[in-house]
């Protein structure tokens, strides 16, 4: 049986058709998962993306059996007995049994800086003892501290620990996450760290897209304008060049659009270039200050906008309009004591409210679970709610919806399997996410298996 808050929820097609029926019984399939005390959907109509009210009614079903196919991708979904009917003959490479357990999307972390060199540990102590980011990033700290370390470290260094990295997202339940680079700011360094981002999508089962941030911070003895010229004029046409010969991947173009970083016009051109050139809109803004980001987001129908802690109305407006996702980042928030970003208030207006860690030596959380309850404390965001942002619309902020987010027929079978028998032990349980996640599959193959006791 299908259960939702909202009863007006319609249970989803198991498969596309009972033509497909027989074709798929006469194939062998990768995996089943049977007898799930829950599977959460999130979606059942394939949507692009959840406002609120979708939120509010994501689509779960009770005693679930779920099937991927040889090919890494959802063939079915639904009742245990009506799996078993119809798939009765049916070969499997693997079977789970998680009884009392439930099968929730692999999470989607939308915005992350995970490849870097040298630590920042010192400067907690000194935002501790009451420094602002500003004041850190204009005494040499802050983004260019880590850019010195990061020109000095080779390529190799950088892939094993961007590898363990993703290695400690994965086993916290995230499977397609956003991975910057920022932390070169020269051209070299930025394609040094755009390449290990590429080698890691080769070698590591988590799924990524790539981002190219040259524009993270002004570089040391250039102007905001100078570094733009830059920007637009070389790293641009090489980072095409390198993309074309398929040497490259590369998905996203952001900006840090701020006070004392690029201004608005400078984002403008920077991101109008790289859209251009075929790279989604996706960049930071109005964290620190109210740049009017949002509103330029809108502008420039970008995908997606980041951080928003002091997004004005008329941005949350825009964003709304324009099907612009508010990727919120509260853990960023919490660590540096900004004031929260206005989740309600952009739920309220029919913003597609995403989520994501921000990981970076600055806000050092590798944990989706841990972000969702963070949301929803201090954001006030429902459970519901952040899974969903942790989910379709982080998959949307980054262009993946069509293929993550949710467990329909047709997308990745991409997935976590909790030892618990309902799904919102994942944030209840703030940090448990290490004994409560069992299994976590990606394309049908169990990537991570954990063999911890959960005590509830």
């Amino acid at each position: 049986m299908c259960k939702k808050v909202d009863r007006r929820f319609k249970a989803p097609p198991f498969i596309s058709s009972p033509a497909a029926v027989v074709a798929i019984m006469e194939t062998e399939f990768r995996l089943l998962v049977k007898n799930a005390a829950q599977a959460v959907l999130v979606c059942a109509h394939n949507e692009r993306y959840l406002t609120k009210v979708g939120m509010e009614t994501i689509a779960v079903i009770e005693n679930a059996s779920l099937v991927i196919g040889r090919d890494g991708l959802i063939k079915a979904v639904g009742p245990t007995t009506a799996i078993a009917s119809q798939f009765k003959g049916a070969t499997f490479e693997n079977i789970i049994d998680a009884e009392g357990m439930c099968i929730l999307p692999g999470l989607v972390d939308a915005h992350t800086h995970p490849v870097w060199a040298g630590d920042r540990v010192h400067e907690f102590a000194l935002k501790l003892a009451g420094a602002s980011y500003m004041e850190i990033h204009q005494a040499g700290g802050g983004i260019h501290f880590t850019v010195e370390h990061t020109r000095r470290a080779s390529a190799e260094e950088l892939l094993v620990s961007l590898k363990q990295r993703l290695q400690r997202m994965l086993r916290a339940g995230t499977t397609l996450v956003e991975c910057k680079s920022g932390y070169g700011l020269d051209l070299d360094t930025e394609i040094k760290m755009l390449t290990v981002i590429e080698q890691a999508r080769q070698e590591q089962p988590v799924g990524i897209s790539s981002t190219f941030c040259g524009a993270h911070s002004v570089p040391k003895g250039k102007t905001a304008k100078e570094a733009t010229k830059d920007i637009i004029n070389v790293h641009l046409p090489q980072l095409k060049k390198k993309v074309e010969n398929g040497d490259l991947h590369i998905d996203n173009i952001d900006v840090f659009c701020e006070k004392g970083v690029f201004d608005l016009d400078c984002t403008r051109a920077i991101l109008q270039t790289g859209s251009s050139m075929g790279f989604q809109i996706n960049f930071h803004g109005d964290e620190l200050h109210p740049m009017n980001s949002a509103e330029l987001g809108a502008e420039l129908n970008a995908l997606a906008v980041s951080h928003l802690e002091e997004v004005t109305d008329k941005g949350i407006a825009a964003m709304a309009k324009s099907k612009t996702a508010a990727v919120l980042l509260p853990t960023t928030a919490y660590m540096l004591r900004l004031k929260q970003p206005r989740a309600r208030d952009m739920l309220n207006a029919g913003v597609i409210v995403a989520l994501g860690s921000d990981f970076n030596p600055n806000a050092y959380c590798f944990s989706m679970p841990m972000v969702m309850h963070f949301a929803c404390v201090n954001m006030k965001m429902s459970m519901s709610e952040a899974l969903a942002a942790s989910t379709i619309n982080a998959a949307y902020a980054l262009g993946k919806s069509r293929t993550h987010g949710s467990l329909e027929v047709g997308k990745n079978g991409d997935f976590v399997i909790l030892k618990s028998s309902r799904w919102e032990h994942l944030i209840y349980q703030f940090g448990g996410h290490q004994e409560l996640v069992k299994y976590v599959v990606v394309k049908g193959v169990i990537v991570y298996e954990n063999d911890r006791t959960a005590d509830y």
